[in-house]
């Protein structure tokens, strides 16, 4: 993943969603605040990438969510259309710090690697 960007959704200007921090939001769901933040990012089909927003990588994606504990939320269908390189996705957490903490890769250079134990690893440079 490259070029990794914030990306404003227009929902968030809804009474919905209230700004908590820089790019992300809270909403309630029932009883539970949701914290949400989504990103724009080029994905890289010579390390293993999809080729095309229509086929978003299960990999570095999934690496991702593990390493800062969240979920994707909204997959951004209408923009991930096979019509652009630009991918879109919403993040989701209950503990707003690890929205924050995600969104310290925009900027970033996000990869999978395979390393010496022939195991894929997550590289952020």
């Amino acid at each position: 993943m490259k070029n990794i960007k914030n990306y404003d959704a227009e929902k968030y200007s809804s009474d919905k969603y209230k700004p908590v921090g820089d790019g992300i939001y809270e909403y309630h769901d029932g009883n539970e605040k949701i914290y949400v933040t989504s990103l724009q990012f080029e994905q890289e089909p010579e390390l293993y990438e999809g080729d095309d927003s229509s086929d978003i990588s299960q990999y570095p994606l999934e690496d991702i969510l593990d390493e800062f504990t969240c979920y994707i939320s909204d997959f951004y269908d209408e923009l991930n259309d096979g019509t652009s390189n630009v991918c879109y996705q919403e993040f989701a957490s209950t503990v707003s710090d690890d929205l924050k903490n995600l969104r310290g890769i925009i900027g970033k250079h996000v990869y999978n690697k395979l390393d010496e134990e022939e195991c894929w690893t997550l590289v952020i440079e």
